[in-house]
């Protein structure tokens, strides 16, 4: 299937699929600095609404792909793939906001080291995941559908990284945290960060598909 060809007026789905991964790379970082400046009240709401309104923002193009999904009558991947795409992308979006509602509906009152090593493999994964987006319309050329299939592998490498430090962060939650309260609040946005690199790994698995497919 050649990937030049020009869809309908409605739309392009690679714009499409960029621009919702923007918006993910978006409300990761203003969660990185609603973690950096959690001390702050003020600054803690202003990150929480850029994370809300960036997810916001992914569900709005997350709707457009599946509309246009029913519109075109030729698309350039598979039917199948565009849907698990962009729905696992806004999965991620979905839980970075989660995450950001986790620890005000919990007052959560300090950061911890591991949130931060949590966050910032977060961050790096929806970097990648973005990346990996912006090769799929040239995934013809060999060299292009290469580079996809690396930028998969550092996701996976990272998921890894983020799996490796949540478990030594529960270990350490058990042994040293008196306060019943806090391990279940701490567990809870632990599981989550984690989480988020696990969903940006079933994004990448999906582009692996989809290069193998259609490279």
């Amino acid at each position: 299937m050649l990937f030049g060809k020009l869809l309908p007026r409605e739309g392009n789905f690679f714009e499409m699929f960029n621009q919702h991964a923007e918006r993910i790379v978006e409300a990761a970082r203003a969660f990185s600095q609603l973690v950096a400046n959690y001390s702050d009240p003020h600054l803690r709401d202003k990150y929480n609404q850029d994370v809300d309104n960036a997810e916001r923002a992914a569900d709005r193009v997350t709707q457009d792909v599946n509309r246009l999904i029913h519109k075109t009558f030729i698309t350039p991947i598979d039917r199948e793939q565009i849907h698990t795409l962009i729905n696992t992308m806004d999965d991620v979006a979905d839980l970075i906001q989660d995450s950001a509602e986790t620890m005000a509906l919990y007052d959560v009152h300090h950061m911890t080291d591991e949130i931060t090593r949590l966050t910032d493999l977060s961050v790096k994964c929806c970097e990648r995941l973005r990346d990996a987006v912006k090769l799929l319309d040239k995934i013809a050329d060999p060299a292009v559908a290469e580079a996809a299939l690396k930028t998969c592998e550092e996701i996976d490498r990272l998921e890894s990284d983020a799996d490796r430090v949540m478990r030594a962060a529960m270990s350490k939650l058990f042994r040293e945290e008196p306060d019943v309260r806090e391990v279940i609040k701490l567990k809870a946005i632990y599981e989550l960060l984690e989480t988020i690199t696990d969903k940006c790994e079933d994004v990448a698995n999906t582009i692996e598909g989809i290069v193998l497919e259609n490279s």
